[in-house]
């Protein structure tokens, strides 16, 4: 077994400590003296090994996860995400309408076929856009029953 070396950090690394106990303190993991003790330490740590002894009681992956930052730069990525798809699905619709007026004005036949794209890209636009409104703008929650259509079976 190797013990890893201790390498000397920087103010950008005691700066990601401190966030990360900040957000230990907001989320209940840890009381106001142990955070004030933590903080002072983390910003006097010389080494690795010493803001890694900080953290390592946390669950670092849950408070990242519950960051409500990263939840909101979450939820704009997936609304951004739809408005993409919204996009690419009106061009098409405006693609498929020309050519088929065209057919129509040039052949004279009137069949409205663009139905079938419209209709199958639409489900593909709905199928994207409607989840994210019932998982509280966030295609990566979780449904749970309050928030399901009804119908659907959670669990």
């Amino acid at each position: 077994m190797t013990v890893p070396i201790a390498v000397r950090v920087g103010d950008d690394d005691r700066t990601r400590t401190a966030t990360l106990l900040g957000l230990a303190l907001t989320q209940g993991y840890l009381d106001l003296p142990a955070y004030e003790q933590r903080m002072e330490s983390a910003y006097t740590a010389q080494t690795t090994t010493e803001l890694q002894a900080l953290t390592a009681d946390l669950p670092v992956a849950t408070l990242r996860r519950n960051d409500p930052a990263r939840q909101a730069q979450r939820r704009r990525a997936a609304r951004r995400s739809v408005q993409w798809h919204l996009a690419g699905y009106l061009t098409m619709v405006v693609i498929v309408l020309t050519v088929w007026l065209a057919v129509g004005l040039t052949a004279g036949s009137w069949y409205f076929w663009p139905v079938w794209p419209i209709l199958g890209a639409g489900l593909g636009l709905l199928g994207h856009a409607v989840p994210m409104r019932y998982v509280g703008g966030s295609v990566c929650g979780r449904l749970t029953a309050r928030s399901a259509p009804p119908g659907w079976r959670i669990g």
